[in-house]
């Protein structure tokens, strides 16, 4: 709901503004970047980005300009090294269910409506996925030679960490908002006060807007390995009944409590987990080559605006 709001509200702007004409904002060796298909960036960045609804106008704004520059830098190239701008139709429909699955949206159809909200076509996705594609067929053609992976490295750092261990939490947690990153301290401060006086259920009811206020702020068993990098680090050093120091959330401030803690011996799969970390660490490169290489075209083409 969040994010349609957002963008009804700068679609309101940007009919607003672009209703009176349609001005060119950047040449690159011709071809044309308008206020219109910044717009346009703009409503599919939103769309398929959870991310940016954190954002405010303005910044979103830069990204869907940069983003329209490099999707019209990296078109002029995939067409001087490609016959066609075309991928497999198979591939192409895969990669689409991807995206709406990862959407949490179930099917085709579904996945039509949703752009239809946006103002967006199924076309122009796809179009867009396509030359991403090829975009990403080149960097490979051209670099994938020059990749250098240490496998040995790799082995040796899995036979290492064959028999680790997964934790389990049960969490409490309190989640309230701010005005300014100033006020963190002061209202965390306020909060551990209140969890010392009436426990931490207690506050969690009367402080957190999180849904779980109304459970006394419990959120169940998670895994760690489902758990962000940034909670993972506030939480792995605490003992069962320990309160976290606060994390700074997209939409407010998160205090954790560690209720209860269990342990569980994993069993890698040695050869599973080589091959995971061969195509990520093949990935990892190829994407820096891609910035390189992006870079050094962004740098010899004739570019107005």
């Amino acid at each position: 709901m969040k994010k349609f709001l957002l963008i009804f509200f700068l679609f309101l702007i940007f009919n607003k503004v672009y209703s009176i004409e349609t001005k060119i904002i950047h040449n690159i060796e011709d071809e044309i970047i308008t206020n219109i298909d910044i717009k346009n960036e703009f409503k599919y960045l939103v769309a398929l980005n959870n991310a940016l609804e954190n954002l405010n106008k303005e910044q979103i704004l830069n990204i869907s300009n940069e983003s329209a520059i490099r999707e019209k830098i990296k078109k002029i190239e995939v067409s001087k090294n490609f016959k066609e701008i075309k991928i497999n139709e198979e591939y192409l429909n895969l990669l689409l269910k991807n995206i709406y699955l990862r959407l949490d949206i179930k099917s085709l159809n579904e996945f039509k409506m949703y752009l239809k909200n946006y103002d967006l076509s199924l076309t122009e996705v796809k179009r867009k996925i396509t030359i991403e594609t090829l975009w990403n067929e080149l960097i490979i053609q051209k670099y994938a030679g020059q990749v250098r992976i240490d496998e040995e490295k790799i082995k040796k750092g899995l036979s290492k960490n064959k028999n680790i261990q997964s934790k389990n939490y049960k969490l409490s947690e309190i989640i309230f908002e701010i005005k300014n990153k100033e006020e963190i301290e002061k209202k965390y401060n306020k909060i551990i006060k209140s969890i010392i006086e009436i426990g931490f259920e207690n506050s969690a009811s009367i402080y957190s807007f999180s849904k779980s206020a109304k459970t006394s702020g419990d959120i169940g068993w998670v895994s760690d390995g489902s758990l962000s990098s940034k909670i993972k680090k506030s939480i792995n050093h605490l003992k069962i009944g320990e309160v976290s120091k606060p994390i700074i959330l997209s939409n407010g401030v998160m205090i954790l409590k560690v209720t209860n803690i269990k342990k569980k011996e994993l069993n890698i799969d040695i050869d599973t987990e080589f091959k995971k970390a061969i195509n990520y660490e093949r990935n990892r490169q190829l994407n820096q080559y891609s910035k390189i290489y992006y870079n050094k075209i962004k740098r010899n083409l004739e570019f107005d605006g």
